[in-house]
């Protein structure tokens, strides 16, 4: 599965980016494929261990703040693998025909 999420704390000033980078540190730390960019973190495995690094995500952000602001996406395929590239190289593959 993929699973996309953002974690934000509020209440805690305008810039969140420090706190956020603790919650990509969860999931590099995790060894689950993954991708950060500008909105969200996507991360690619199974159910428990996708959910699993999210609730860490989440406790780190929060141990900075008080409230924490969680938005999921996710993308249940059983028996896909590598969907996280997979995704985007058919795209990429689309554009240059």
């Amino acid at each position: 599965m993929l699973v996309a999420f953002s974690v934000t704390p509020i209440g805690t000033g305008e810039s969140v980016g420090d706190l956020v980078a603790e919650a990509v540190r969860v999931v590099r730390a995790s060894g689950l494929p993954n991708h950060t960019d500008a909105m969200f973190t996507t991360i690619e495995g199974e159910w428990d261990e996708c959910f699993a690094v999210v609730k860490q995500a989440v406790a780190a952000v929060a141990a900075g703040g008080a409230r924490v602001s969680l938005s999921l996406k996710a993308d249940v395929r059983p028996g896909v693998t590598d969907a996280l590239t997979a995704k985007v190289a058919h795209i990429e593959r689309a554009l240059q025909e």
